[in-house]
């Protein structure tokens, strides 16, 4: 055990002994999530680096501090990647240095391709984890295999670090897409885009990302669909082919765009920094629900973002509407969650994700109870009656 991991676990532990609530936190990249941030800061940043790479294996294991810029670069230097795009969300951290692969994991988060390509959750082999007794655990593996039960290391993922602190993460990657195109629909209104991507995820397509969004800033407002294509150089040529016909035979504005652009212009959406994404009003929160992708139009008076062909809709509303959109968000199979908090007002009566059931919400204590007793972790990150 090296000099920095002893240190760790010696503060893991007195933190225990005294039941002292400790927050744990590394680029600081996500402080904005979840419900509290409470307790002792424990610096996790410098548990950094790559621990080892086989290409060729397609697996990577790295210390849970890595920068995830650090990690993307070493991959595209072999022509592969991350493919559930986690987002590095730069501006909001204190050094603006985005994300860490630990970050990554216990937050869960995923960018525009997660519904074609899976989650955060669908890449973890493994990890090794820090629990409340400072007892180094490992579970999982370095290598894409069924596994036997449930696999424990994905338990981590979303967690937001009150199940133990992360310290090395293994993780499948996949080789970049050989071709890619995006292209932009424009006036199309909500439904009709929806119709559209219901359809197209029915059918062979390369279909990587979409992003529905309704700009109340232009004069006159303009609702745009925006698809990515990945694939098969053949394959994504064939697509564009066919999906610009239908859609001007339909009487749609479509084009494509210039790759390299609208590359940016996804990384954009990916780390919020879209005009959508910044607040309109000091008073307004940003919401996120999660739908089914087959979920109709809500009938909602905000603008919105819709990602995930429809699974994933974002929106700015003020606190007072909780009621109605979680209400909304479960009459579809769905949940509604407050993202990121107003700029004004007090948010401490409000909960930031959607209410669990009665089953879901002991399960959630027992796994607590046995991977942190004391309570030590983040403790309310979550939930404000956690400890």
């Amino acid at each position: 055990m090296d000099t920095l991991l002893h240190q760790i676990t010696e503060r893991i532990r007195a933190a225990s002994a005294a039941c002292t609530p400790l927050r744990l936190r590394a680029g600081g990249s996500k402080d904005f999530y979840g419900q509290s941030l409470a307790g002792e800061l424990l610096d996790l940043s410098g548990l950094s680096g790559i621990l080892s790479y086989e290409p060729s294996e397609l697996v990577v294991t790295v210390r849970a501090g890595t920068p995830l810029v650090e990690l993307e670069a070493a991959l595209a230097e072999q022509g592969q990647c991350l493919a559930f795009e986690p987002p590095h969300f730069a501006q909001f951290g204190a050094s603006h240095a985005g994300g860490t692969v630990g970050g990554m994991v216990a937050a869960g988060l995923s960018g525009p391709a997660r519904a074609s390509v899976g989650g955060v959750r669908d890449y973890v082999l493994g990890v090794k984890l820090l629990n409340g007794r400072a007892e180094l655990l490992t579970f999982g593996g370095q290598v894409i295999k069924n596994v036997a039960g449930y696999d424990v290391s994905r338990l981590m993922v979303g967690a937001l670090g009150t199940l133990g602190v992360l310290t090395e993460i293994s993780l499948k990657v996949l080789p970049v897409a050989p071709a890619e195109a995006t292209l932009m629909v424009g006036n199309i209104a909500q439904p009709h885009a929806l119709a559209l991507l219901q359809r197209w995820g029915g059918q062979p397509l390369p279909l990587n990302a979409s992003c529905w969004v309704h700009d109340d800033s232009a004069s006159p407002a303009q609702d745009t669909l925006f698809v990515r294509l990945r694939g098969a150089a053949a394959a994504v040529v064939a697509a564009c082919a066919r999906l610009l016909a239908e859609l001007q035979a339909g009487g749609f504005e479509a084009t494509r765009l210039d790759t390299a652009q609208a590359g940016a212009d996804w990384n954009a959406c990916r780390d919020q920094s879209l005009p959508f994404f910044q607040a309109p009003s000091p008073e307004l929160g940003l919401w996120r629900l999660s739908l089914p992708p087959a979920a109709p139009a809500l009938d909602l008076p905000w603008a919105q973002l819709i990602e995930w062909h429809g699974g994933l809709r974002w929106l700015w509303a003020p606190l007072s509407s909780q009621a109605q959109l979680r209400e909304a968000a479960a009459q579809v199979g769905g949940t509604a969650l407050l993202f990121r908090a107003p700029q004004a007002g007090n948010t401490g009566a409000t909960a930031r994700f959607h209410p669990l059931n009665p089953v879901l919400a002991q399960i959630h204590q027992r796994l607590q109870a046995e991977f942190d007793p004391a309570g030590i972790f983040n403790r309310g990150r979550m939930y404000p009656d956690a400890n």
